[in-house]
């Protein structure tokens, strides 16, 4: 059989049965060490290392390193789409189904309801991160990128992003001239 089509079952497998996290995968991890050969138990541990201090889900990260061990680049990315493929399918039934039922008033309720939570949530975050922040200047330009995003005039998600890494561009360099 075809390493890539190997590489895509397994780690479909994985997406499918681990629950728990990144940390769930390591016994799939471990046996297709040993019945592949793709790598090592050596660098297995090694993957686990850098996927624990590298930005994003630990088992993405463990299948892209996994992936590209075993198949270079393209193997990295049949990897990865494989471990994301079962979320992204059982999501889109979960949206499909719960589609149907956006116009129940309990589910309105429901949803009117995590919303302020959620925006509660968001700003008790907020505020933490502008009170224990060394760079007050870019806290208060988070506040105001906040409180703009909550006027009556919406803006879409790309417009907030884009001022927020222009705020960022902006404490940066205040942050290396000193100001």
């Amino acid at each position: 059989m075809n390493i890539l089509f190997q590489l895509f079952i397994n780690f479909f497998n994985i997406g499918v049965f681990s629950f728990g996290g990144g940390y769930a995968t390591l016994p799939f991890l471990y046996e297709i060490a040993e019945k592949y050969g793709w790598y090592t138990t050596s660098q297995l541990t090694d993957m686990i290392a850098v996927s624990s201090v590298t930005p994003g889900p630990i088992g993405i990260n463990m299948a892209t390193f996994a992936g590209f061990n075993t198949y270079s680049l393209f193997g990295s990315v049949v990897a990865t789409g494989a471990i994301i493929l079962p979320s992204y399918l059982i999501v889109t039934c979960v949206y499909k189904i719960l589609d149907r039922f956006n116009e129940n008033w309990m589910v309105k309720g429901a949803v009117h309801g995590l919303k302020p939570a959620g925006c509660a949530l968001l700003t008790a975050v907020g505020i933490k991160l502008i009170l224990t922040s060394n760079l007050h200047l870019l806290g208060a330009l988070i506040l105001i990128c906040f409180i703009l995003s909550g006027l009556k005039k919406k803006h879409e998600p790309i417009f907030y992003l884009g001022l927020s890494a222009l705020i960022g561009l902006f404490a940066g360099l205040f942050h290396i001239i000193g100001v």
